[in-house]
């Protein structure tokens, strides 16, 4: 029902556009390189916030029609170039051509993450990183996460290759915002084996908010947010086939993936699908991973009408993982155990390593979503509206028994909506007021509840602004949500082990911040904001022992929101042959929610127990907390060796409590500071054949982590280490001067390091008996090769 009625008023917003007026202007002109002077074949030229754009062709020309008479803002973007943002004023037949000039650097990128229209990466005053397409192609990993965490400030907490959860600055969970093409992504996020649901394959773009962003997104953006951007429309009068495949040899991962999309007389549409496989991985020290192994297939795209009046899309996707969960038991002589009927256990075999078949315990993720996108012209004003419907199904099966025992099963629905009112600009204001929220409800259909059902409604209104003078450029906002929480009985087979109550969060969030201009070259960045975060069901209701951990856990049904102030500061250094940015912040929590420990009445330990087992028990608190750290990069593009780029990024950030636990008062889970420098050598033409050809040597050094949150046996200090990676890639051309393949060879971890993340949680798996070492150690050597095949009609 809730399928149809998204259908329904989809149909109705492409009507309406159908029977808008005859088109009033275009834009067209060519694009070259600023020093030689020449066309660009191939450059984008793209304007986010009415979905359109266009490829040059061979003399470098581009036309772009379908635009209303007034102010765009334009990317124009290539392989090897620095990004172009201009505001173009369109008038009937407007010309305007582009100059580029070489880099390797983005700092000009146009962004819609935390602002209410698309605007120029220098001009919004908090820290935002841009990956595309060919940053993803030109890298190897085995999920959407492990990519963007070569980004500064950004790291992930994982439990095996399939399961990875982004941090931004030490915080994740509900603490990180993940937005799929307008859509919050709602999954489960608070749990330690819960990752997001995405289709790596399929992205086009990602956009990283590093900081709070409650003002434009409401709670749990209180971090940042990670914008997915999957379905962007094909240039005009175009068809495109995309073919690619990936394969890595540490884990035999394999995947094949096709896209399909284009884009004739407005309309335009996108289809994609894939399908990953990976066996068991390995490092020196554990040889192969019992269990790391996992199969994914996903499907999905868009279907839409771009007009005069706007554009109206509608975009369905349906994710399918199933990943086993590493539990890193051996036997006596040191070899990984899995578990049979009965209650025996014998040695996993070459067999069991080498299958993509997850046994038990394993968990199946089933993600669907449908969701409108629709922006709308109002004379010089215009209205977008998303409405989204998602269905998360995460079953676990850990009995050998009975194979199809689903001890887990949570079945989530969530309705998110989200609208903006975009005023017209007047004396170089931009003024836009908004409501979103969602509608969210999970059920309980396993044998056993961790959390129990409940329903939720969000929702919030803000006020968004920005004002440009001279060399400044102003924004902010005031933002007020409410949200209410009806949770159900928590039950145990017929008993109830935790009673129903409703809560209700009412808070207001803001941010004010301004970027200068020094000069042509220096850009200056200050925001202050303050965002908050309401309590996850977990941390208000559980009442459960959780898998893979010593701990039995209560909620606290009294806990408040969490608050927090922070500050930002960055300097922005741009020149032809360097680039520096250096950016600070400051964090601070007035009720920081996390684990302690219980006692009983006579001041020891609370145990309970559980299957024969005592576990400690564990309950959830605040109390204030503080958060600081910097972000580093410098880009060295030196002359005369104009091929050659050495990048380099450096992150730390420092969490602690006001008041020390068990001596301890470090937040947990934060990520050890990180130094990665790369060299890089990059060429727009070998020959005829070879075009935009590089070849790259990394070297990621990863500190030791000694400041770990000590207290209740949560966490260890880790080592630091030393990885080095290598990549080489090109597209190769036919006598056409057309592409036809594109080939990206890595090498990763080339020395063999057997390391553990910090933020690994298969580093807490059990001690080898024979080594002595505890856990489980990260993915060691690894070979990989990509193959992509783009057709153009």
């Amino acid at each position: 029902m809730k399928q149809f009625l998204l259908f329904t008023f989809f149909l109705f917003s492409f009507i309406l556009l159908l029977k808008a007026n005859p088109v009033k202007g275009n834009l067209h002109g060519i694009v070259r390189d600023l020093k030689t002077g020449k066309p660009i074949e191939g450059a984008s030229v793209y304007i986010s916030d009415v979905r359109v754009g266009a490829s040059t062709n061979q003399q470098g020309e581009f036309a772009i029609d379908n635009l209303n008479d007034g102010n765009h803002l334009v990317e124009v973007s290539h392989i090897g170039y620095a990004t172009l943002a201009v505001t173009i004023e369109v008038k009937g037949e407007t010309n305007k051509d582009f100059n580029l000039l070489e880099a390797i650097v983005e700092n000009n990128a146009v962004v819609v993450t935390g602002v209410s229209k698309a605007t120029q990466l220098k001009k919004i005053p908090f820290q935002v990183s841009v990956m595309r397409k060919q940053d993803l192609l030109q890298s190897s990993s085995m999920n959407i996460i492990e990519s963007i965490t070569k980004n500064a400030g950004v790291s992930s907490l994982s439990t095996g290759p399939a399961i990875s959860k982004p941090l931004i600055r030490g915080l994740g969970y509900n603490r990180v915002l993940t937005i799929n093409d307008g859509v919050r992504q709602e999954g489960q996020q608070w749990g330690d084996e819960h990752g997001i649901e995405i289709d790596d394959e399929s992205v086009s773009k990602i956009e990283i908010l590093k900081g709070p962003a409650s003002l434009v997104y409401g709670s749990d953006a209180m971090a940042g947010v990670i914008n997915i951007i999957t379905n962007v429309p094909a240039p005009k009068n175009t068809i495109k086939l995309n073919l690619g495949s990936n394969y890595q040899t540490n884990n035999h991962l394999r995947s094949f993936n096709g896209n399909f999309s284009g884009n004739k007389k407005g309309f335009n549409w996108n289809a994609y699908g894939t399908y990953k496989a990976a066996a068991d991985y390995k490092n020196k020290y554990d040889g192969y991973v019992f269990n790391s192994k996992f199969n994914e297939q996903n499907v999905g795209g868009y279907i839409g009408y771009n007009g005069e009046k706007g554009f109206s899309h509608l975009l369905f996707s349906s994710f399918d993982l199933k990943a086993g969960l590493v539990e890193g038991d051996r036997d006596s002589l040191g070899n990984f155990i899995k578990a049979m009927p009965g209650g025996d256990e014998i040695a996993a075999t070459t067999t069991d390593f080498k299958s993509s078949t997850p046994l038990t315990p394993y968990q199946h993720i089933r993600h669907f979503k449908v969701a409108t996108d629709n922006n709308y012209k109002l004379g010089d004003n215009s209205l977008s509206i998303n409405i989204g419907f998602q269905q998360n199904r995460r079953e676990e099966f850990g009995n050998p028994d009975n194979l199809d025992e689903r001890s887990l099963f949570f079945d989530m629905k969530t309705i998110t909506y989200a609208s903006q009112f975009h005023f017209k600009e007047k004396n170089g204001w931009k003024h836009s007021i908004g409501t979103n929220g969602m509608d969210q409800t999970n059920t309980n259909l396993g044998v056993e509840q961790l959390i129990p059902d409940y329903h939720l409604f969000d929702i919030g209104f803000f006020v968004f602004t920005q004002k440009e003078v001279k060399k400044f450029n102003f924004s902010g906002g005031m933002r007020f949500d409410n949200r209410n929480i009806d949770v159900k009985n928590l039950m145990e087979g017929s008993s109830v082990k935790g009673e129903a109550f409703k809560k209700q969060f009412a808070n207001f969030s803001g941010s004010a911040g301004l970027t200068y201009a020094a000069s042509k070259n220096v850009n200056l960045k200050f925001n202050i904001a303050r965002a908050f975060r309401a309590p996850s069901i977990p941390e208000l209701a559980s009442n459960g022992a959780h898998e893979g951990t010593i701990r039995y856990e209560y909620g606290n049904r009294n806990l408040n929101s969490e608050i927090s102030t922070q500050f930002d500061a960055a300097i922005t250094l741009n020149k032809e042959h360097f680039s520096f940015n250096l950016a600070g912040y400051y964090n601070h929590f007035s009720n920081f929610i996390y684990y302690r420990k219980l006692q009983n009445i006579s001041g020891t330990d609370s145990l309970v127990e559980v299957n024969g087992n005592y576990l400690t028990a564990f309950t959830f608190d605040q109390q204030a907390a503080n958060m600081y750290g910097t972000e580093i990069t410098l880009d060295i593009h030196p002359h005369p060796l104009d091929w050659l780029h050495i990048e380099n990024s450096f992150s730390y950030v420092r969490g602690k409590f006001a008041t020390a636990m068990e001596g301890s008062k470090n937040l947990p889970f934060i990520p050890a500071p990180k130094l990665l420098t790369e060299f890089r050598a990059d060429f727009k033409k070998l020959n005829k054949s070879i075009k935009n050809f590089y070849a790259k040597y990394e070297i990621e050094n990863t500190f030791k982590q000694n400041n770990a949150f000590t207290a209740y046996n949560t966490e260890t200090a880790s080592r630091g280490y030393v990885l080095m990676n290598i990549g080489v890639g090109a597209e190769i051309n036919n006598q056409k001067n057309k592409q036809i393949l594109g080939i990206y060879l890595s090498a990763l971890n080339i020395a063999d390091v057997a390391y553990q993340s910090h933020l690994s949680r298969l580093k807490y798996a059990a001690v080898n008996p024979i080594t002595g070492r505890e856990g489980v150690f990260n993915v060691g050597r690894n070979f990989g090769i990509k193959v992509n095949v783009p057709m153009n009609f």
